[in-house]
């Protein structure tokens, strides 16, 4: 197996499993409109098809040297194990969408501590890594798509829920915790 079929492998099981935690969430309260959430199902219905299309014609930039290609897969799945630990400490919190759940408050510890969108952290650096691995100017362009549309996500969700929970308990939050990259440290 291929570092490249590594990779599609290690997406292909975290999706599924995404897919089948679906069901583990609370009722939702308030969510944004239609419009809005259709528009970010397209944004990555496009990002995920590009990042993916590298499927056809992987390495066309480069082929990284087998022991840089390990340590991208092993990033990968170490980005995978940050977004599941993000969604599971989120619990019946969580939704793929921007979402208001029954009983929803301002998480800050686990991996919410370090950031304040892990799973969007664990994401990105899956996509990342792949892209990488794949060695695609598509898989690239993808990533850039996927992290511009996270971070514009992260942003209307934060309005969300400084709107939805008040400004004085998620601006807190927000003053010592570093929104997608959990570096520098926030003292606060």
């Amino acid at each position: 197996m291929s570092l490249f079929q590594v990779g599609v492998a290690l997406w292909a099981v975290f999706l599924l499993s995404w897919q089948l935690a679906m069901v583990w969430k609370a009722r939702a309260v308030t969510r944004t409109s239609l419009a809005s959430r259709t528009g970010d199902y397209l944004a990555y219905i496009v990002g995920f098809a590009l990042l993916f299309s590298a499927w056809w014609r992987p390495g066309d930039l480069w082929r990284p040297p087998a022991a840089l290609g390990w340590g991208l897969v092993a990033l990968e799945a170490a980005s995978f194990a940050f977004a599941w630990w993000a969604r599971l400490h989120l619990g019946r919190l969580w939704s793929g969408m921007i979402t208001l759940r029954e009983g929803h408050r301002v998480v800050d510890t686990g991996p919410y501590r370090w950031v304040r969108h892990p799973i969007y952290t664990g994401f990105l650096g899956a996509a990342w890594t792949f892209a990488l691995v794949s060695g695609a100017t598509a898989s690239l362009i993808g990533a850039v798509l996927l992290t511009a549309q996270m971070a514009w996500k992260a942003r209307r969700e934060e309005r969300f829920l400084r709107q939805e929970l008040g400004p004085e308990a998620y601006d807190a939050y927000a003053a010592r915790t570093p929104m997608l990259i959990p570096w520098p440290p926030r003292r606060g």
